[in-house]
């Protein structure tokens, strides 16, 4: 019949794994302490693989009855005491050779104090918290009748989180028994009440044998072993909270201790030893479901400065899972992300996406404006643990809608959030979907910051975009900004030229770049002019370089992009323009004109002007800023280097054929001052207009990425500086010399 016996450990659900042995254990126990009782091994539960504790105690031939019906009284009380503070029963298994007791996975409190001593405040709150939870216990036991009559570090566990578990329920009786005796074979230890020994003394309150076990504990938690009772006289290394309270529950009167209900009340008050910020947040996180939503909010509004100050255990297996629980269950707003966030940063990349981001991916779905507002402010602390194929299929689809989310808040942070989104997307989206939406927001929102923000996102995404669709989308798109009428998104098309320039052929440069940049050189505002200028110094040498390597032919492609946030990526030209759409357009035009020194305007170098027709401006343009004008007067012959540019101090009469702006009051005594020294590569002044590079769209660093590496540092050769000056000074004569009467019909013009 041997063929159909089962081995009842192979059916067990729970592994039993090698004893849990401490390699800083003493080799030589303490002869007078009693054998141990259970052996703690080390389990893992079969279904999930989740870490357990197995106590076993020995069932084989000569072992010890009285210690056998220890161990199963033992069992029997912890498997019907079920307190988040008493030991957790799981499961157990008895054999012919061994009895097996499973439960939650732990650390006997001796060992931790060994690995991990208090030491300092957090030490401090440490025990602070396992008082709470060890007190809180016995008053259980005390209110349902029951003593515990061997309380000491051998009967208190210490779960992963720091949290204290009472456990080596093998002694606990009814309060109705009364005290136990001393079994005649065991010996007498330092942490026996003395009415144990003399009964003279009384026997007080059923529950005055722990108290001073408990007094006991807490000597030995700070100083080391109890060596002998008279010890106790000494508080050595004990916090002062905690001596008046030590000294009541070692009083030689049994009556004089107090029981554990009215002593955790009483160092729970505020100023004593358990009022400590681990205490309070452990408390709260136990009835978190249960409070109030303001009371909540409130809570985790000032978690995150008390972070710092707790516990790293307690943190990660206490704080975390239950603020993923209450975000989970929708009982926490988002004002749970930044504390989630900060504590996950401990996590493993594994752990993270397992436990971390199926959240996340969830709350990216959630209908609550609030909840997804912060998500994607918070975005750049999480983004690199998301998958790619999570960020595309699952994560972008529920982003997208804030594109067109009625909220400018939302439509501000759904388009910033793209320059970290859009690396994790496949090219299909890249190339189509998210172009699409960001044109969208550059043409058509009503608020000009935003189409701002759109247009530096563009910049910021053109290295992401695909060949194809960099070309066909990012030259229209930026040099459709150029004609915004919000003058800080004008200045952002120009900072996105530049800091794009290495995705242009020089036909591009030549046809599609130079002439919407050309436009903003007669720009109301100072600053765009000022980096529209430095923008197309940077373009001409970049086609000069060009061409002195030989040209390239229609169709060839452009170098590689530069990387975002490199030189030469837009992260180092500009900055987003708006923060908070509370204060849009107060933080982009509060700066303007006030940074520009003080100097005469500079006028445009040109003959005579007089007003001709124009044609339409644009929809979308504002007259009053922009005029566009029409190119009259052969200044397609001639681009000059901008370098060299003759500011005259009064312009001449103005010619009845030629446009530009309204002529300037002439000075009592024109004269032509020489011209002026260049620049040097990529400098001017910072900040004109309030506009400038130095300021709110980027640093100088971003326009000394621009010039090519063919071009001399010092500025262009004496010779064609010279063949420059001498072609503007023949311009300027024909001009002087033309007609001043309109021209006939027919008639070609000289210059």
């Amino acid at each position: 019949m041997w063929l159909f016996s089962r081995d009842p450990v192979r059916d067990f659900p729970f592994e039993l794994g090698p004893p849990d042995a401490d390699p800083d254990a003493d080799p030589l126990p303490d002869p007078a302490a009693p054998a141990p009782l259970w052996r703690l091994l080390r389990g893992r539960r079969k279904a999930d693989g989740a870490p357990v504790s197995v106590f076993a105690h020995s069932l084989g031939p000569g072992g010890d009855p009285g210690a056998t019906a220890l161990a199963r009284a033992g069992l029997k009380r912890l498997r019907s005491l079920r307190h988040p503070n008493i030991l957790g029963y799981l499961d157990s298994l008895e054999t012919e050779q061994c009895l097996y007791l499973v439960t939650e996975a732990v650390t006997p409190l001796r060992r931790h104090l060994r690995l991990h001593p208090p030491s300092g405040d957090q030490g401090e709150q440490e025990v602070a918290w396992g008082l709470q939870r060890l007190l809180t216990a016995l008053a259980f036991l005390g209110v349902s009748g029951l003593v515990h009559h061997a309380l000491g570090l051998d009967a208190v566990f210490v779960d992963p989180g720091g949290e204290w578990k009472l456990g080596g329920l093998e002694r606990v009786a009814a309060t109705s028994e009364g005290t136990p005796t001393r079994p005649p074979g065991d010996p007498s230890r330092p942490q026996d009440p003395p009415e144990l020994s003399d009964p003279s003394r009384g026997q007080g309150e059923p529950w005055a044998g722990d108290m001073w076990r408990l007094g006991c504990l807490i000597w030995e938690v700070f100083n080391g072993p109890l060596p002998r009772p008279g010890a106790l006289r000494s508080f050595g290394k004990m916090p002062p909270g905690l001596i008046p309270p030590f000294s009541e529950l070692v009083a030689a009167d049994p009556g004089a201790r107090p029981g554990p209900g009215p002593l955790l009340e009483r160092l729970q008050r505020p100023g004593a030893f358990l009022a400590c910020a681990l205490v309070r947040t452990g408390l709260f996180l136990e009835h978190f479901q249960v409070r109030d939503p303001s009371e909540r909010r409130t809570f985790l509004q000032e978690l995150p400065p008390l972070l710092e100050s707790l516990p790293g255990p307690f943190r990660r297996h206490k704080l975390l899972p239950r603020l993923l629980e209450a975000l989970e269950l929708g009982s926490a707003d988002a004002s749970a992300l930044p504390p989630l966030l900060q504590v996950a940063k401990v996590l493993d990349p594994p752990e993270y996406q397992e436990r971390i981001v199926p959240v996340l991916v969830r709350l990216f779905s959630s209908p609550e404006r609030g909840l997804r507002l912060r998500l994607l402010q918070l975005l750049e602390e999480f983004v690199e643990f998301l998958p790619d194929a999570t960020v595309d299929s699952q994560i972008f689809p529920h982003v997208a809608h804030g594109f067109l989310d009625s909220n400018p808040a939302i439509r501000e942070q759904t388009v910033k959030s793209m320059v970290l989104l859009a690396p994790k997307l496949g090219e299909g989206r890249r190339g189509g979907e998210l172009p699409r939406l960001l044109l969208r927001v550059q043409g058509g929102d009503a608020l000009g910051p935003l189409r701002c923000n759109a247009t530096l996102c563009l910049g910021r995404l053109a290295p992401h975009l695909p060949p194809q669709t960099r070309r066909r989308v990012l030259a229209p798109a930026l040099a459709r900004a150029t004609r915004d009428p919000f003058p800080p998104a004008r200045a952002a098309a120009v900072a996105a030229f530049a800091a794009t320039h290495e995705c242009y052929t020089p036909q591009e440069v030549a046809g599609r770049v130079l002439p919407p940049l050309c436009a903003l050189t007669v720009d109301p505002h100072p600053g765009v002019r000022q980096q529209a200028f430095r923008a197309i110094r940077s373009f001409l040498e970049q086609l000069e370089a060009a061409a002195e390597a030989g040209g390239t032919q229609e169709g060839d492609t452009p170098s590689a992009a530069a990387a975002p946030g490199g030189p030469g990526g837009l992260g180092a030209a500009v900055s987003w323009a708006v923060t908070g759409v509370t204060s849009l357009t107060a933080r982009l035009m509060g700066g303007e004109g006030g940074t520009a020194p003080p100097q005469p305007p500079p006028t445009t170098q040109g003959p005579p002007q007089t007003p001709a027709p124009t044609k339409e401006p644009p929809a979308e343009e504002n007259p009053p800023e922009e005029a566009p004008l029409e190119d009259t007067d052969g200044w397609d012959d001639d681009w000059g280097s901008l370098e060299d540019m003759e500011l005259p101090r009064s312009p001449p009469a103005s010619s009845p054929e030629e446009v530009g702006t309204p002529p300037q009051p002439p000075d009592p005594t024109p004269t032509e001052p020489p011209p002026s020294a260049p620049p040097p590569a990529g400098g001017g002044d910072e900040g004109e207009g309030g506009w400038g590079v130095g300021g709110e769209w980027g640093t100088e660093d971003a326009w000394e990425a621009l010039p090519s590496q063919h071009v001399s540092p010092s500025g262009p050769p004496p010779g064609r500086r010279q063949r420059e000056q001498q072609r503007r000074r023949e311009l300027e004569a024909k001009r002087r010399a033309g007609p001043r009467g309109p021209p006939k019909l027919g008639a070609r013009k000289l210059d």
